[in-house]
Parts: C-alpha cells; sequence; structure tokens
C-alpha cells in the first residue's frame, strides 16, 4: 500500500461519514483495477463496518479491453440495506452535490458455505444459491466525476454503492429465465427505462461468477455468505432528493423508495 492509495481512501472514507462534496478526486486517480481495488479494499478496512453484499457494474468497451476487465465491483455495507419486505417505501439517502443514481437490480444471494471454487456455467452457479429478490441499488458518491472519470475511479470508491432495497423474492426462481424478465424503472411516475438482463453480457448468474473470482482474487473471504446486486438492468438513472423511485419486474412485482439528502454522522 503506498501514501497515495493511504491518502484516497481516508479521504473518501471521511467525505462520506460527513456527508460532504469532493469537488476533484482526492489524489492521483487510478488507471487499473489492481489499483482502483487497493483503493477500495484500504477503505473498506478503514471504514470498519460489515459488508452484507457486493454491488457488480459493467465495464464497457473500449475500456473493458484496457483495463482487462468486463465488470467491476464495489462492497454493500450492512446498515445501508433496507428490506423493503418490512418498509414498502424506505427512505434512500444520496450525496448531495455529488453523484446520485437509482439502478433496477436482481439480486441474488450465495449461501454460506462457499468453498472458494468459482462456478463455470448458470447450473453450477444456481448451486450456490439459496434466495433470488426484486431490488435497486442506489449508486451515490461525494464525488460527481465518479462515473464520468471511468471504470477504475468508480471502483475506487466503493464502486459507487451507497444503498440497498431488497424486495420480494422471485417465486420459483430456479424455473424462471431470469434474462427474460421485463423490467421497467419509473421517477416520480415516468418510465425513463426498461430492458431485460438478457442485454447484460453473461446475465446475473454471470455477474455472480465474476463477482466470487474477484472476491477470490483478492483474498476476500465469502465462505458466509453474501447478496450481490447483479447490475442496473434499464440503465443507471440520476435521481435528486424529494424523487420517487420504481422498479418493476414484470408480474413478478415492484420494489419502491424515495431519495432524501445524506446526513453526516453526528
Amino acid at each position: 500500500m503506498t501514501e497515495q492509495t493511504e491518502a484516497v481512501a481516508r479521504a473518501f472514507v471521511t467525505a462520506r461519514r460527513a456527508a460532504r462534496v469532493l469537488e476533484t478526486y482526492p489524489g492521483e486517480r487510478p488507471t487499473d483495477m489492481d489499483m482502483a481495488y487497493a483503493i477500495q479494499d484500504r477503505a473498506i478496512a478503514i471504514d470498519g463496518r460489515p459488508v452484507t453484499g457486493w454491488k457488480v457494474g459493467r465495464i464497457n468497451p473500449p475500456l473493458d479491453a484496457r483495463l482487462g476487465s468486463n465488470r467491476l465491483a464495489g462492497p454493500i455495507f450492512a446498515n445501508t440495506v433496507v428490506d423493503a419486505t418490512v418498509n414498502p417505501d424506505p427512505a434512500m439517502p444520496v450525496f448531495v452535490g455529488g453523484f446520485a443514481a437509482a439502478e433496477a437490480e436482481l439480486l441474488l444471494h450465495v449461501a454460506p458455505g462457499w468453498d472458494g471454487a468459482v462456478p463455470v456455467d448458470d447450473a453450477g452457479t444456481r448451486a450456490l444459491l439459496d434466495d433470488v429478490r426484486l431490488g435497486m441499488e442506489i449508486a451515490s458518491s461525494p464525488y460527481p466525476g465518479i462515473n464520468a472519470d471511468g471504470p477504475a475511479v468508480t471502483a475506487s470508491d466503493f464502486g459507487n454503492n451507497a444503498g440497498l432495497v431488497i424486495g420480494a423474492a422471485l417465486e420459483g426462481w430456479q424455473a424462471i429465465d431470469l434474462c427474460a424478465i421485463l423490467v421497467r424503472t419509473q421517477i416520480d411516475g415516468a418510465t425513463i427505462g426498461e430492458a431485460t438482463a438478457a442485454t447484460m453480457l453473461d446475465g446475473p448468474y454471470g455477474a455472480v461468477r465474476f463477482l466470487l473470482a474477484n472476491l477470490a482474487g483478492r483474498g476476500i473471504d465469502a465462505s458466509a455468505g453474501l447478496w450481490v446486486s447483479t447490475g442496473a438492468i434499464t440503465g443507471v438513472h440520476p435521481v435528486l432528493p424529494g424523487q420517487a423511485v420504481r422498479a418493476v419486474f414484470g408480474d413478478h412485482g415492484a420494489v419502491d423508495c424515495h431519495i432524501v439528502p445524506a446526513a453526516g454522522a453526528a
């Protein structure tokens, strides 16, 4: 770990705790994914909160070839996760003046006891899972250029994650083609995106395989089980405090939340 890695990691953790905007990137921008994950890993350690899952995001061409990966990962902290089956319209905080977006996602849960072997196909991946839910990721960072500066910068600040809404279980998921579910995202009642997971590389199961390989390569223990937010299906949709967001998953159900400003720690 370099002094630069330490400084950037501490700057992001401090800004997030204070809900304070970072007008510029707090140091030297990472130019590859190894540098990005070094910052992320150090920030996770400094932050200290339990990680209950991981978000997966897509890296588009041509950057995927240059960076050697078509996806990126970031931690989801336990205290940022809301169970929408208990709280059906949760308040989800974002960093005002930074970056803020909502993403309709399928959430796959890797059961406890994973032995470190990464499956090679969908059947092997399904065998590791014990739950699939409808969901929504809240992507937010104190740094407004988090996505515009490229995937390595995105990964360096917790993958741009700020929260997760876990919705209803997808009943009978083992027999459902996850890539065939038509998903629609609405903000304040207006539809702003519609798509299926068929457009997302090798789909939600592929996202799980990517994540498990990523964590294994970083020496992160995932044997206790974890949620995987498998990627934005309809897009990364900017949001503002006061807006209501709904993700509709065909006839399987919907997930709701409303956006509020993040508050600094007391």
